[in-house]
């Protein structure tokens, strides 16, 4: 057994151990000063540093030198999920004792207290420093870098586009802190600065490889409108629209999805290698060059249209080999419609081959000629004198455009409309769609035009108005129309008639009015021309002449009579004259 030995304290009061008391007065107040100055003097509102000496999941103790303990929450340490026992942390004393008697500490706090200083030093310093996602917000998400809420813009979260932004949240990641705004405290950081440089090295590297014509492996990055950008490795490059597909692609999206790897072929690139064209298609041989070898103008083929325009429709007949369609080549009718009339996107039509170029690769179709030209046999449908119904499709001054079939059309002269009425224009007699009778005058196969009439479908009628309408007859008739040369008047049988100026004066020296219904001479009567000269002044003149003549006549008949007697005593006296002469002469003779 091993024996104990002790030392005895030499200056040990045992009289005052006796009475209770371990140590006299002098010795404690000593002993508690000695004890004070061991401890670290702290002020209230002071940041100083301390270490974590226990850790769980809701609070850090945090030992700071002083007689007790503080307690801190874990969540002021978010922005560091690496935290562990013995890290030396910044804390902010709040109160050096509360009503229990413990150290109230922050280490939020700390942070702030310090925090504009240590993001201006790691701006200056080109630091990088541990920040933590705290949600998203308009155009990217807000970090807590020291305590301050700084702005991770969308575009400066990584050199690719970010689709799922939630994904970050919550998140610690390094930054650099890229600009600060001094006057209005912000500041903004960027993760996507600490790769680039990196990237910037890996991407030099690549393209002092590339070689047009290579093939490389690619992920899709991000799809446009117009193209999509593939990520070679460190290096964008972009797939236009046109060389994804031999076919006809409406959006990129129709032939690729996002992440998809593929291989791409290099086309081109500028001389800093810094826009880099790359092609899809081909890869792929060119769909003409699989084209049937016997195929040739006049075949008929099967397709489907897969872009319309005004002018014609493109038609797919197999992937990439297409074929257009002009307007013209859609109906024999020479009336151009827009090629939407016929078809739309998405149909499925057979069509014929009208010309086909391997070495351009280009192809003309036509869907007319599916159907018999009409004009092959048009004296035979339509021969000279027969009658039909057309539509009316088009006016011009000097006639109308009919239809009378598809692709059969013809015009009616303006003096062909009818046997009667003066019509200045067409649409004076018909509509624009209105359906009308013909008759075939003539055929001009050549030029693919029929002249056509509608008052032939009637006996000209101006064979009985020559009966009717003598010169000198009188008719009543209505003015309809005054014009400066004169007046239009409509007579029996709704013929018109033509006075001027002066043979509308009435007989009480007024003018004729529009509306006016009058009695009318014929003074002129031309079949030929269709034209009839009236005039109502003549009336009342040549009943006046006509009197003036009765008169005159009257007058000379009364003044004969009035001579009468005279001329009888005249020629008494000339035969009593006469046998007295001959008396004469008997006497003589006797002698």
């Amino acid at each position: 057994m091993t024996e104990l030995k002790n030392s005895p304290i030499e200056d040990f009061d045992w009289d005052a151990y006796e009475k209770g008391e371990t140590q006299g007065e002098k010795s404690r107040e000593e002993l508690t000063k000695t004890y004070d100055e061991s401890l670290n003097t702290v002020k209230d509102k002071e940041v100083i540093e301390g270490t974590i000496i226990a850790l769980n999941k809701r609070e850090a103790v945090v030992n700071i030198g002083y007689k007790s303990d503080g307690i801190i929450p874990v969540n002021e340490f978010r922005y560091n999920p690496d935290l562990k026992v013995g890290d030396v942390v910044e804390v902010f004393i709040e109160n050096q004792e509360d009503r229990k008697g413990q150290l109230i500490l922050s280490h939020k706090k700390a942070r702030a207290t310090r925090s504009w200083d240590r993001v201006n030093a790691a701006l200056e310093n080109d630091e990088i420093i541990k920040g933590y996602i705290k949600c998203r917000t308009k155009g990217g998400m807000i970090v807590d870098v020291f305590g301050i809420e700084a702005f991770l813009p969308g575009s400066q979260i990584d050199v690719k586009p970010i689709r799922d932004y939630d994904m970050f949240v919550d998140k610690t990641m390094e930054f650099k802190v890229v600009k600060i705004n001094q006057e209005f405290k912000n500041v903004v950081v960027s993760h996507k600065a600490l790769i680039e440089a990196e990237l910037e090295q890996q991407k030099r590297d690549i393209i002092a490889k590339l070689e047009k014509g290579q093939v490389l492996e690619g992920a899709v990055k991000n799809i446009t409108s117009y193209g999509v950008f593939i990520d070679l490795g460190g290096v964008d490059g972009l797939i236009h629209i046109t060389d994804l597909s031999w076919g006809r692609v409406n959006h990129p999206e129709e032939v690729v999805s996002l992440d998809q790897k593929l291989n791409v072929v290099i086309l081109d690139f500028d001389d800093e290698k810094k826009r880099i064209a790359l092609g899809l298609k081909q890869l792929q041989p060119h769909p003409w060059d699989a084209l049937d070898a016997d195929l040739k103008v006049g075949d008929k083929v099967k397709g489907k249209v897969v872009v319309m325009a005004d002018y014609g429709a493109f038609v797919e007949i197999a992937a990439g080999v297409e074929g257009l369609i002009h307007v013209s080549e859609m109906s024999w009718s020479q009336h151009l419609r827009s090629a939407q009339d016929f078809m739309k996107v998405g149909d499925e039509i057979e069509a014929v081959v009208l010309t086909l170029d391997r070495e351009e690769r280009k192809m003309s179709l036509g869907i007319k000629q599916l159907k018999n030209d009409p004009w092959e046999n048009i004296e035979g449908k339509y021969p000279v004198g027969s009658k039909h119904t057309a539509k009316v499709r088009n006016f011009t001054n000097f006639g109308v455009f009919v239809e009378i079939e598809e692709g059969v059309d013809g015009l009616i002269h303006i003096s062909d409309l009818s046997w009667t009425k003066k019509i200045k224009h067409p649409s004076e007699f018909t509509q624009i769609g209105s359906d009308i009778e013909v008759q075939v005058l003539e055929i001009d196969k050549e030029n693919r035009r029929l002249s056509l009439g509608h008052k032939q479908l009637e006996e000209n009628p101006w064979d009985v108005f020559e009966t009717v309408f003598t010169l000198g007859s009188i008719h009543e008739g209505t003015i309809v129309e005054l014009i400066d040369k004169g007046a239009v008047i409509t007579l029996p049988y709704g013929v018109e008639g033509f006075a001027t100026p002066k043979h509308l004066v009435k007989e009480d020296g007024s003018q004729a009015q529009v509306e006016e219904k009058l009695n009318f001479k014929v003074i002129e009567f031309n079949k030929e021309s269709k034209r009839i000269i009236l005039s109502h002044s003549r009336i009342f003149e040549d009943e006046a002449k006509a009197e003036k003549a009765e008169a005159k006549k009257a007058k000379r008949a009364a003044k004969k009579a009035e001579e009468a007697p005279a001329a009888t005593a005249i020629e008494k006296t000339t035969l009593g004259d006469l046998e007295e002469l001959a008396a004469l002469k008997e006497k003589l003779a006797g002698k």
